[in-house]
């Protein structure tokens, strides 16, 4: 089975719909979403919505970081020193239906399925929200997950950039760098853990949208970088009253 992964949508309508889009050009049969469907652009409400309409299609949707920060009781505009996503969190509260934010409490940090574990951060500590970002924090990630004995992949997102690792004949990890477009063999006799990126808001200095398509049958993975049309997503952004940031971020991928 072909499935489109997709990953930090971060409200970002624009770059949902085009990859959806490019994943039924690749012939994808089933979506999983990872999490972070909010905060930072200007089109929660719509995110929610579409992600619920896939899910009741059979899509998997998993909940990332951003769903608990714009939960009532994480929410304080009262501080002096907000991080760069407490800055869109009330405003991104407000904006969803009571129901839309319990749905989002209430998702999955993991699902299993396929020989994949699929989670928005770290296996090894889903609710801790850590970054699987060099080889040390992937070999934690895919230990924990590899510890069931039907694991051969994990696929995660929260770092916003694509990255692949597996597991060769000892136990040090092996980097492997993805290019847009072209498969990657990954036999099921090794282990492999990758993020796919982010979907709303890449931060490499590229502002195409990242997403990948995992074929289970084939064992074969690809990458994808996707063109939309960031500048009216970022002009969304400003329209909203968001902070220039998010919408210069969008504009320069960084």
């Amino acid at each position: 089975m072909k499935y489109a992964l997709l990953s930090d949508i971060h409200s970002n309508l624009h770059a949902l719909d085009a990859c959806l889009a490019h994943a039924q050009t690749q012939g994808a049969e089933r979506l999983a979403i990872l999490g972070d469907l909010v905060s930072y652009g200007a089109f929660p409400a719509e995110v929610v919505a579409r992600c619920q309409k896939l899910q009741q299609e059979g899509a998997i949707v998993l909940r990332g970081n951003h769903e608990e920060l714009i939960q009532t009781h994480n929410i304080n505009s009262a501080n002096p020193n907000p991080s760069l996503g407490s800055q869109t969190a009330e405003w991104t509260h407000n904006q969803l239906s009571p129901a839309q934010r319990f749905w989002l409490e209430i998702l999955p940090l993991t699902a299993q399925v396929d020989h994949m574990l699929l989670v928005h951060a770290s296996a090894d500590a889903p609710d801790r929200w850590r970054y699987v970002e060099d080889e040390r924090t992937a070999s934690l990630s895919l230990d924990a997950a590899c510890a069931h004995p039907d694991v051969r992949y994990v696929f995660g997102g929260h770092v916003h950039h694509q990255s692949l690792y597996y597991r060769g004949t000892g136990r040090q990890l092996m980097a492997f760098k993805p290019t847009s477009g072209v498969p990657i063999p990954t036999p099921k006799h090794r282990q492999w853990i990758a993020t796919i990126g982010s979907v709303g808001q890449p931060r490499d200095g590229n502002p195409r949208a990242m997403y990948a398509v995992f074929d289970s049958t084939a064992a074969r993975l690809t990458f994808h970088r996707v063109a939309y049309d960031h500048r009216a997503a970022a002009r969304a952004v400003r329209e909203a009253g968001l902070p220039e940031f998010f919408a210069q971020r969008l504009e320069t991928g960084k």
